[in-house]
């Protein structure tokens, strides 16, 4: 039998040179060099005050490197970040063994606020310097996001305006209550239940009260409708996707065609996508050339927005919904929407039931069992009963009741 060397998978200390661990040619020596060498961070620097006073701070193109370093390998999350750079060699020398707190890192990602298009625009510049960027072909399409906001606190003004005046009258029903119980001695724990009951009674009700004063009036639509507004996140909104009916934004891009560089990024609180495309349209125009041709699919096609970015000079092609019954290269598309795909296909499909009777099921001599069509065997669960006046047998299986009318 073969002799084979061990594998150590467990704790060893060896000696480690960070320097060689981001190997040339990788993203984490792109990312290191252009963190270092290509991008201004005065401005995330220039809000530090302790060069007399104070403990040292964690440098922000290390808290850059990390954050960038993690979200491209898939990292989203304060705390699984600083567990990757305690425990990841690689996180190590990236972060130069720094090892932030994960509010480091939070507050960090938090407090970025403008400077992040700034340090985008950086990267931009970079790209087009390296001929990255064709300036041919931009294309923009988006994606629905769930935020962390609840659907149940969506509504209007008027919704909210009722739910706090619910609150308010039960509040003062409680109140009155414990004024008349005041008198009589009663239960201490009971009475404790009741006081948190009206204490988050009188919160939630101060807290769309403080809303309904932030917002004085409704969130209106494209159109002049009202949007509904959400308690949590008023900046997001309840959105229909292919699953599910979620409360988020839509995260939309515009792409280049030649190295896939992203030009432009942005969320919006709306599903609407013809809202979106004037918006990044006009963010990516600075990028654009005279040869340059901006596309998108149906769901960003509206006539105003044709309008605007054609007054704009941009050259755009985005089909509208019935583009497809007009070109003869969709010609007998009937044919593929009939093949049976549940991965693609997202109409609904027209439910088969089929009733069972006696005669699909073979029942045994003695009465103690029967075989199901599915070649299953159902054990008797209780003989002799009447069902909607007909004698029947009870199995325990899949299915509740066997009738037999009249056959058993």
């Amino acid at each position: 039998m073969a002799r084979l060397k061990p594998v150590q998978k467990g704790l060893m200390l060896l000696p480690v040179d960070f320097s060689r661990q981001i190997i040339p040619g990788s993203f984490e020596h792109a990312l290191c060099y252009l963190v270092d060498h290509e991008l201004d961070l005065s401005g995330l620097r220039g809000r530090y005050r302790n060069n007399t006073q104070g403990a040292p701070t964690y440098d922000p193109a290390v808290l850059l490197k990390i954050i960038l370093l993690a979200y491209s390998r898939g990292l989203i999350g304060s705390r699984r970040i600083e567990a990757a750079c305690r425990q990841n060699i690689l996180f190590m020398a990236v972060a130069g063994d720094n090892q932030p707190h994960f509010t480091t890192l939070a507050a960090f990602i938090a407090e970025l606020g403008d400077e992040v298009a700034k340090l985008f625009a950086q990267v931009l510049m970079v790209c087009d310097r390296q001929g990255l960027i064709g300036r041919e072909l931009f294309a923009i399409d988006g994606v629905k996001l769930p935020s962390n906001a609840s659907k149940a606190k969506s509504g209007t003004r008027a919704d909210y305006q009722r739910q706090a005046e619910k609150m308010e009258k039960a509040a003062k029903q409680m109140l009155a209550h414990h004024r008349e119980t005041d008198m009589t001695p009663v239960d201490e724990h009971q009475a404790q239940r009741k006081a948190c009951k009206l204490e988050r009674l009188q919160k939630k009700a101060k807290q769309l009260k403080d809303w309904l004063a932030a917002n004085p009036e409704d969130r209106k639509g494209p159109k002049g409708g009202v949007r509904l507004s959400n308690l949590t996140d008023n900046e997001s909104a309840k959105m229909a996707t292919g699953k599910d009916v979620i409360q988020g934004y839509t995260g939309v891009a515009a792409v280049d065609g030649k190295h896939q560089i992203i030009l432009d990024a942005q969320a919006h609180g709306t599903g609407s996508e013809q809202e979106l495309l004037i918006p990044v349209a006009q963010a990516v125009k600075p990028q654009m050339s005279n040869q340059t041709v901006v596309t998108a699919d149906a769901g960003y096609h509206s006539e105003n927005g044709i309008k605007m970015l054609a007054a704009e000079g941009i050259d755009t092609y985005i089909p509208d919904n019935g583009y497809r019954k007009r070109d003869e290269r969709y010609h007998g598309q009937e044919a593929h929407k009939s093949k049976p795909d549940p991965l693609w296909d997202k109409r609904g499909q027209p439910s088969i039931s089929k009733r069972l009777g006696p005669g699909d099921f073979q029942l045994a001599e003695n009465g103690s069992h029967c075989i199901c069509p599915a070649g299953k065997r159902l054990y008797s669960n209780g003989s002799n009963r009447t069902f909607n006046g007909y004698a029947a047998m009870k199995f325990r299986m899949l299915f509740k009741y066997l009738r037999a009318a009249g056959q058993i």
